[in-house]
Formats: C-alpha cells, sequence, structure tokens
C-alpha cells in the first residue's frame, strides 16, 4: 500500500487532525493561513484555531494574477505557467508562516487550499445551453504538497459543479458543520469580493439550509479605487463618505436581471467590475458623476444587495428576528454594516468573532473543515442535493514526493 494511503487511513481514523486552511478570494490582498485543531466530523466537528496570518501578495504576484483574471480572451501560455507558479508561491508562504509560529511541517496533517480563482462562469451568467456549470481556480495542489512535504487537498470546487452545483458558494457546508445552533435562526453573512451568506435553521434540519451570493461585495469598490485612488481598497469608507449616493446610477446598478433570479445562485467580478459600471452611469445619463459619489453609490449597491437578498431570506422562512453574523473584508466597512443593521431592525448582528472564529480567518477555516469532511467524514447529508447543495465531499488529494 501507498505509504500516503496508510496515512491518510490512520488520519481518518484519529480523534483529531492538525489542518492548514487556505483562502485567497478575488480581492488579491494576500493568503490566508490558519493551523486548525479539528476533532472530530460531520455535526460533531469540533475548530480550534491555533494560528492564523495573512501573508500580502507583492505587486508582482497581483500583476500577474490581474492579467488573467476574470477575462474572457487572455495569454494561454501565461495561465498555464501561472497555475504551478501560484502553488510554488503559496507553499512558499505555509512554509514561511509555519516557521514563525516554529512549527515543524511534520507537525501537520494537511493543507487545504482553495488556490485563486481566476474565472467563474455559472450558466446563469454564461448563458450557453451546450454548457454547464463551470469555474477555474489555479494553483495546483501537487506544487503545495511536494514543496512542503505535507498532504494537500485542493481544487474543492469541481466535484460541488459534477454533482449538480455551481461550484460556489462551499460555505454553506463548514457552516452547517461548526456554526449551526439549536433554537437560533442564523446568518452567516461573509463580505468579500463577492457577498454571500449561508441561512442556518435553528431546527438543525439540513434541508432548510440555503447559500446564495448576493452579488458584489468589495470587489467593484476595489477596482475602482486601485484604478482612480492609487490605492488597495477604501479604508473605512473614507473616500465613499465624501461622495453622495446618486439614485439614478444607483437604479442602474440594480436593475440587472442577476438580482431577479432565484436563490441559490452565484456570480463573480466577470459581471460585476469597471465594465458593469460604465455602462450602468451611461444608462443613467450620469457622465459628469464625481469619483467620490461614484464609490458611495458603489457602497450603498453593495450594502442594499445584501439588505435585499437578507429580506427575501427572512420571507422564504418567516422569521425577521435572525441572528447574523459577519465575516470578510467588507465587515470592516462601517457605511456597509451601518445600512445593513439600519435596515433590518429585527435581525441582531454579530461577527463571527462571538464564535470564536476571528472575521478575517473564517473562510480559510471553512475549507480546512471541508479537508477534514473529506478524509474523515462524508457520512451526513446537507439537503439532500436541494437549493443547490450537493450532498458530496469535495476535494482532490495530493501526495508529496
Amino acid at each position: 500500500m501507498n505509504q500516503y494511503i496508510a496515512q491518510l487511513a490512520r488520519m481518518g481514523a484519529a480523534p483529531k487532525r492538525t489542518i492548514i486552511g487556505l483562502m485567497s478570494g478575488t480581492s488579491l490582498d494576500g493568503l490566508d493561513i490558519a493551523v486548525c485543531e479539528i476533532t472530530g466530523s460531520g455535526m460533531e466537528t469540533e475548530v480550534v484555531v491555533k494560528n492564523f496570518t495573512t501573508i500580502a501578495f507583492d505587486e508582482n504576484f497581483k500583476s500577474a494574477i490581474r492579467k488573467i483574471f476574470s477575462q474572457k480572451t487572455i495569454d494561454f501560455e501565461l495561465l498555464c505557467l501561472l497555475n504551478p507558479w501560484v502553488g510554488e508561491q503559496h507553499a512558499a508562504m505555509i512554509l514561511e508562516a509555519l516557521k514563525g509560529w516554529g512549527i515543524r511541517p511534520a507537525e501537520i496533517d494537511l493543507i487545504a487550499s482553495h488556490g485563486q480563482t481566476v474565472y467563474h462562469a455559472p450558466k446563469l451568467l454564461h448563458g450557453k445551453p451546450q454548457y454547464g456549470n463551470a469555474t477555474l481556480q489555479i494553483g495546483d495542489g501537487d506544487q503545495i504538497a511536494v514543496k512542503t512535504g505535507i498532504i494537500t487537498v485542493s481544487d474543492f470546487r469541481q466535484k460541488h459543479i459534477a454533482a449538480g452545483g455551481e461550484g460556489a458558494p462551499l460555505a454553506v457546508y463548514g457552516d452547517y458543520f461548526i456554526f449551526s445552533k439549536k433554537g437560533e435562526d442564523r446568518i452567516m453573512l461573509n463580505i468579500g469580493g463577492i457577498a454571500n451568506y449561508t441561512f442556518l435553521p435553528g431546527s438543525l434540519d439540513a434541508s432548510k439550509i440555503f447559500s446564495t451570493d448576493t452579488g458584489p461585495g468589495n470587489t467593484m469598490m476595489d477596482q475602482f479605487v486601485q484604478q482612480y485612488f492609487n490605492c488597495a481598497y477604501d479604508k473605512d469608507a473614507a473616500i465613499a463618505k465624501q461622495g453622495k449616493v446618486n439614485d439614478a446610477l444607483l437604479k442602474a446598478l440594480l436593475s440587472d436581471s442577476f438580482f431577479a433570479e432565484s436563490f441559490p445562485k452565484t456570480t463573480g467580478p466577470e459581471l460585476f467590475n469597471l465594465a458593469y459600471l460604465n455602462r450602468a452611469i451611461q444608462a443613467s445619463e450620469q457622465e459628469g458623476i464625481s469619483q467620490y459619489d461614484i464609490m458611495a453609490t458603489l457602497n450603498r449597491f453593495t450594502a442594499s444587495t445584501i439588505v435585499t437578498a437578507i429580506e427575501r431570506g427572512q420571507e422564504m422562512i418567516g422569521n425577521k428576528a435572525l441572528t447574523v453574523y459577519s465575516s470578510g473584508g467588507g465587515m470592516h466597512n462601517p457605511m456597509i454594516m451601518d445600512f445593513i443593521e439600519a435596515s433590518l431592525p429585527d435581525a441582531r448582528f454579530f461577527t463571527t468573532d462571538a464564535l470564536h472564529i476571528h472575521p478575517d480567518a473564517k473562510e480559510a477555516v471553512l475549507f480546512a473543515v471541508l479537508a477534514n469532511e473529506h478524509i474523515a467524514g462524508g457520512s451526513v447529508s446537507i439537503g439532500g442535493g436541494k437549493a443547490g447543495i450537493p450532498s458530496v465531499t469535495m476535494g482532490k488529494i495530493s501526495f508529496p514526493l
């Protein structure tokens, strides 16, 4: 028997595993690295985050990814080169973090790598009847496994698509396992480049769970300030606060058919980008609008689409008194959060800190949970494939040399 297969068998039967969860989102700010001690599986999953950091990407890394990111026409040689290169870079960052924490690679059981999404193409977005849902993440798992010497689970989204899903949102699985609470209907809201949420019923009935993207999170605001204000993002909404929401532009931004589609649905920067903004400016005849007013309006666009999606969820479940737990970079934006909280007066708001998971670490932790379930679980049915949530374990396994 291959030594690593035997190692996986022992690992799956052990009471706990130490798993590194990795997350690199569409914002391209850096690699989130979470060292998680995970006990059990399924609804018995318990997670303790032992260490967490985000290692920022340098401009060389960001520039290389942006040349192929969310574009229909790209340099295919560069795509081919970046797939192993991103894996190498992630491996180097993992080893750097472990060294800083005084942890030997041999102390880690698994790495769970999300990879770097370069294109997301659900059928809802591409509209080509002969093709199904599709998504592509680069950052080869074999590179990570070989360079670190740690078994790596990666490319999670492909099994989700093969089983009938859209490849996103995947947070629903980990949300259900580690954040469900009997007697409390919960919304797990994540505001990354794209915003999404998971509804967790207080009944713990998996068939009642649903998860959906709501629309843009930070992606359009980030793109705009990077182009016009020479900064990575609008820290504390400082730029947006200097502007005024333009109602005509906001109406045009909200007019896309995506927002009328039923749950679940996914999207990405392939739709919500500066070209989308420019079309809305032209359609609303607001060509002379100030850059500050654009930022204020984009901020409200994100916040209002989140509110509308949560309100639709409240109607679906017949409960307005939900508890909302926020995570992701957008939760640090006070204008977004103030508008959401003011618009949903019956809901209570917390961050995932209240659930003992740092909000910035949550997505990396959830991929560690997916890897844990892949190795040690797999027996829990999550909705039986209803609501776009295939009841599958996900990930491809890469062995070191």
